[in-house]
């Protein structure tokens, strides 16, 4: 949206500044032309008032609304292997997965604790187990947390991986990429659909 809305102003100032030396029909057509990038720039800025009162708006949503589609929580058992838990968070996908002993949440294991605390520490991935290296017992908050409230918290905190406990039981495991896809995702397309109306002007 900033790159559009330099575009606009950009192209309105290389406009005004051929005008002295134009003839009355040049200027009448530059006239013109600034009416049309005045026309993009007003629906440039109207999109990201959209999207700024939808994004703030959506802040306030329960993360039960936005992980209610959300797949199977992985986990392991504390005593395995850091190389064992690597394969199944590459096998799955996944950039985080929680340690559960019995049914208690101990810990969180990341890539990131995979790289600085098992590879840049030099251990052995085969001999360490995830409880020796694993976050401890993480940061959690509940199904009725806003979704403002938990991007605030994994920001602040400087972590990527958030678990959401009900009940004693860890029902999701959401990312900062999770929550910041869903807030924007309905605004994109009331962008897109500026842009083609501009585009169509």
């Amino acid at each position: 949206m900033r790159k559009i809305t330099r575009l606009v102003t950009g192209s309105g100032a290389t406009l005004l500044s051929s005008v002295a030396f134009a003839t009355p029909e040049e200027v009448l057509g530059t006239i013109w032309q600034l009416g049309v990038y005045g026309f993009i720039l007003f629906l440039v800025v109207v999109a990201g008032c959209i999207v700024f009162m939808r994004w703030r708006d959506k802040r306030g949503t329960p993360l039960d609304t936005v992980f209610e589609e959300r797949k199977t929580v992985h986990s392991v058992a504390p005593d395995i292997s850091v190389l064992e838990c690597v394969r199944k968070m590459t096998s799955e996908k996944i950039g985080a997965i929680i340690v559960i002993d019995g049914e208690k949440l101990v810990g969180i294991f990341t890539e990131r604790d995979a790289l600085n605390k098992v590879l840049a520490a030099g251990l052995d991935p085969i001999s360490t187990t995830v409880s020796q290296v694993m976050t401890r017992d993480p940061c959690c908050v509940s199904p009725s947390t806003p979704a403002g409230d938990a991007m605030e918290l994994i920001t602040r905190r400087k972590f990527r991986h958030l678990p959401i406990v009900k009940d004693g039981k860890v029902v999701a495991v959401i990312s900062s990429g999770d929550l910041t896809h869903w807030l924007v995702k309905d605004q994109l397309g009331d962008v897109q659909e500026l842009v083609e109306l501009a585009a169509r002007s």
